[in-house]
């Protein structure tokens, strides 16, 4: 069995054990649910069509040697560093993060370089620190956070270099 049919079969059988708990609490919960996933699933879709139709853009717009040169696979930690800055600095949700990411390995980079962009991206990205946590948390503590966060980009790349390109 491949991994992508693994996951598959993982996140429908999720789905539909979430449903399950859903009508089990009754019809109005389950009717209630199903109007929220569907809305969900409506909001989500375009981003979606948006993000990977603005990575095909950016493929377009940055030049493979930039790309194989700066996070390419012979690049090393310095491409590591360069990837940890370019996802801190990278604006936008997961749609941009990953589909920027997935550009990055067509165009030439490295896996541990990408590894460590789409991780700096998750745990740093610079609008969502300043537009969101910061006004609902302490500067102090989110800071805090991210200082403490920083060795983990190039931890997940060092393993993403100990096990290889998959």
């Amino acid at each position: 069995m491949s991994a992508a049919l693994l996951i598959d079969i993982l996140l429908w059988g999720s789905v539909f054990g979430v449903g399950l708990i859903a009508f089990r609490r009754g019809p109005p919960v389950f009717r209630a649910s199903l109007r929220e996933g569907t809305m969900d699933f409506i909001n989500i879709v375009p981003r979606i069509a948006l993000g990977v139709i603005g990575s095909g853009y950016i493929a377009a717009i940055i030049p493979q040697e930039v790309i194989s040169g700066w996070l390419g696979p012979d690049s090393g930690w310095l491409g590591v560093a360069a990837a940890v800055v370019a996802g801190a600095a990278t604006p936008g949700g997961p749609v941009i993060g990953f589909s920027i990411g997935t550009v990055a390995l067509k165009s030439g980079g490295g896996v541990p370089q990408v590894v460590a962009y789409v991780v700096a991206w998750a745990l740093f990205a610079f609008q969502r620190v300043i537009l969101w946590e910061i006004p609902f948390m302490p500067a102090r503590f989110v800071w805090f956070r991210c200082a403490v966060s920083v060795p983990f980009p190039f931890v997940a790349a060092a393993i993403a270099m100990v096990i290889g390109k998959p």
